[in-house]
């Protein structure tokens, strides 16, 4: 019975160490979008301010956190950045080049 108890405790271990690398993940992806969404539209304060926030917070989940976990939510940010990138390039494409007026 010892056995089981010890078995059953390291599936549930394993099991929250996914939990824990899937909600860093999200995390990452959710809070690349804010910054990638609320960055241009401040003023200069703003923009240091979440630049040295989301920094910040890189440092300390890098410090702070396990290896895997840090992993995931860099994983996150930088799926942000590419998925928000191709969003732009489509739209850069969809949008038809716009002829300039003559001036008379």
């Amino acid at each position: 019975m010892d056995s089981f108890l010890l078995t059953l405790k390291d599936i549930f271990s394993i099991f929250g160490y996914f939990i824990n690398v899937v909600g860093f993940f999200v995390v990452g992806f959710g809070l690349g979008r804010f910054f990638i969404a609320s960055y241009p539209k401040g003023n200069w304060e703003l923009q240091i301010a979440l630049a040295l926030g989301f920094f910040g917070l890189l440092i300390g989940i890098t410090v702070f956190a396990t290896p895997g976990s840090a992993g995931a939510f860099a994983l996150g940010v930088g799926l942000t950045f590419f998925v928000e990138n191709q969003k732009k390039e489509e739209e850069a494409k969809e949008k038809p080049a716009e002829k300039p007026a003559k001036k008379k």
